[in-house]
């Protein structure tokens, strides 16, 4: 039986690995890093978060916790190991990064199936292939990619969050809170930095006028920004109130030591187990390394905060699936090459572990003459795929789970709260019935 080969140690590719060899495949995990880096990347771990720790909500009634449901009732590696990895992150999955990176790291290594070599592959092989080279796919891999598609890649911008070190937090101003109550600790899962009027229109003024790290000439031209990951300075530029609206919202929080909600706040998620890094929630930036210290600085409780990492920008390619792909994730005019994870035009964290899943079983499979699988696109995974192999490749844009996918509903159901339960439901009832039509267990409901 043929070998397949998987580009990319990242989430997808990492997944894809682990589920074709749990088909009996033999399975060649290629990782440029540490022989090649990226622009984003800090270490040669697989599976390496390099934006948020945070994979979401895992709340059962939020498409993202219905994505990662659907992912853990079809025996996902990486959600066992974020689960593993778990930091108190409120209603939201998040991990910490090393722990994360180890415990993905460990499984393909001890998979007697799994061969890890690390090196950089500039070539699509002939072979049985997933891709999962990522956004920052490599330049010589890139232009063989293009060759083979026969048009430019499209692409966007996508930014880091910088990483602040807990103990240089004034928790004088600062405090413990959730939104709503909701979390996993009693004190409080996120830091909170509030402000009042004056100190949060002084912040924008100041972060609005920040310099900012230059674009090359020609990206200049045309500055793709992906909406779910906008740097905080472009939040800013859409008004006054733009922040207080998005990443500052202070909805659902109130200081302890006042009663009351403040103007605006700004949230610290725990980036670690040891609770010794903390990311600021919403504030990926592209502003120059000294301008950041210097502007967030200006954040209540921040004002003698240590950076672990600044934030940066990065260009991010993906490529025009629905021209490309069919809904199993195979290359239309390849059978025996699929793409998997953010460079299909998936986005976030859950949907590229889905996507990986996905393509890896797909593609073993395919090896083991057995049918490949389109999930019922009234599943969050199966609506994803169907998005990025049908909507118009005029307008395709990068996605994330959300329940604006999914088939409505002949009749319409006007409470919002009942309505999502509605999907919810339908959609694990229906990824029940798929496992049972194609002979495939999943596992029980764990959320």
């Amino acid at each position: 039986m043929p070998v397949l080969h998987i580009i990319g140690g990242g989430l997808a590719g990492s997944e894809a690995a682990w589920q074709a060899a749990e088909q009996g495949i033999d399975t060649i995990l290629y990782e440029m890093r540490p022989k090649k880096t990226t622009p984003a990347h800090m270490t040669d771990r697989l599976g390496e978060l390099v934006c948020s720790n945070s994979l979401g909500s895992d709340l059962p009634d939020r498409a993202s916790g219905l994505l990662k449901n659907e992912l853990r009732r079809l025996g996902s590696l990486l959600m066992r190991a974020a689960e593993a990895a778990s930091v108190p992150a409120g209603g939201a999955l998040a991990v910490d990064r090393q722990k994360f990176a180890d415990e993905i790291e460990g499984a393909i290594q001890a998979h007697p199936r799994i061969t890890l070599i690390r090196e950089e592959v500039t070539q699509i092989p002939h072979e049985p292939t997933i891709v999962a080279s990522g956004p920052l796919t490599s330049p010589a891999l890139a232009t063989d990619i293009a060759r083979l598609i026969g048009e430019e890649y499209l692409y966007f911008y996508d930014a880091l969050t910088p990483l602040i070190t807990g103990d240089s937090i004034n928790m004088d101003i600062a405090f413990r809170a959730n939104r709503w109550g909701r979390g996993d600790t009693e004190e409080g899962d996120y830091i909170n930095c509030p402000m009042n009027k004056d100190e949060y229109e002084a912040f924008v003024a100041t972060l609005l006028s920040a310099e900012r790290i230059q674009l090359r000439d020609f990206e200049q031209e045309d500055p793709h920004f992906f909406e779910g990951c906008l740097p905080v300075e472009q939040i800013a530029s859409r008004g006054e109130k733009a922040l207080a609206f998005g990443p500052m919202r202070p909805v659902g929080i109130f200081d302890p030591r006042t009663g009351k909600r403040p103007y605006a706040v700004v949230q610290l998620r725990q980036d670690n187990l040891a609770g010794t890094l903390y990311n600021l929630v919403g504030f990926q930036t592209n502003l120059k390394w000294p301008e950041q210290e210097r502007v967030f600085r200006m954040i209540p409780g921040l004002e003698n905060a240590k950076f672990s990492r600044l934030g940066q920008m990065h260009r991010n390619t993906f490529i025009n699936s629905p021209s490309l792909l069919h809904p199993t994730l195979q290359f239309k005019t390849r059978h025996d090459l699929f793409f998997a994870g953010q460079i299909t035009g998936v986005e976030g964290y859950a949907g590229n572990i889905a996507t990986g899943l996905l393509a890896g079983i797909n593609a073993a499979n395919l090896l083991n003459d057995k049918p490949l699988w389109t999930l019922p696109n009234t599943t969050m995974i199966g609506a994803l795929c169907h998005y990025v192999t049908h909507t118009d490749p005029k307008y395709f844009q990068p996605m994330k789970a959300n329940f604006d996918l999914l088939p409505k509903f002949a009749d319409l159901i006007k409470d919002k709260q009942r309505r999502k339960m509605a999907y919810v439901n339908r959609a694990l009832h229906d990824l029940e019935q798929y496992a049972s039509e194609h002979g495939f267990a999943i596992l029980s409901p764990t959320n």
